[in-house]
């Protein structure tokens, strides 16, 4: 049986939509599907499953729920968390610290503000690649992908509350990793 003119038509379109969907929102899911996944070949296979997925689901998007870019960003971080299962690679956490955000804070700008931005640019880039991946997920969302706690909270299928303590104990992390790279 043959494609009639009407589904050539609607093939085209829905290869067209596909098409828009990956050139506005594939850099964000790439990225994030790579701070997850640190090997490039398997980041690139999850990426492709990714959207294959979301176009064999795109009916079940709401709009209501989420915005478009936050139901991929949904998607590749399902994906990658389950290919990280199914390998039994570990998802680790981090431990509380006495730390408070304002020290924080003001240790930040202490350093951010100097004459020597170029250093500590690369000092923040060495650190945040100490980070494990999801930590570097969820800054990546939280600070480059200016994504709310609330989105990202759906994204991870948590709570908001749970990412914000979360996003907390990375920025307490972050401070004793560059603490320790400024030694």
């Amino acid at each position: 049986m043959g494609l009639n003119h009407t589904d050539i038509l609607r093939a085209k379109d829905e290869a067209y939509m596909q098409r828009q969907i990956i050139q506005a929102h594939g850099q964000s899911v790439y990225t994030l599907v790579t701070k997850l996944i640190s090997c490039k070949e398997d980041a690139e296979e999850v990426y492709q499953d990714v959207f294959i997925k979301a176009f064999g689901n795109i009916n079940s998007f709401d709009k209501s729920k989420a915005s478009l870019r936050t139901w991929l960003c949904r998607i590749a971080y399902n994906e990658s968390i389950n290919y990280l299962k199914r390998k039994n690679l570990p998802l680790m956490y981090v431990d509380d610290s006495e730390m408070s955000l304002d020290s924080i804070v003001d240790e930040m700008a202490v350093f951010s503000m100097s004459q020597q931005d170029e250093q500590t640019i690369k000092m923040i880039e060495q650190a945040l690649q100490q980070l494990p991946n999801e930590e570097q997920a969820l800054i990546t969302m939280f600070y480059f992908d200016d994504m709310s706690i609330k989105e990202i909270a759906y994204v991870t299928g948590s709570q908001p509350s749970t990412i914000g303590s979360r996003l907390y104990r990375i920025r307490q992390k972050l401070y004793h990793i560059i603490k320790h790279i400024q030694e």
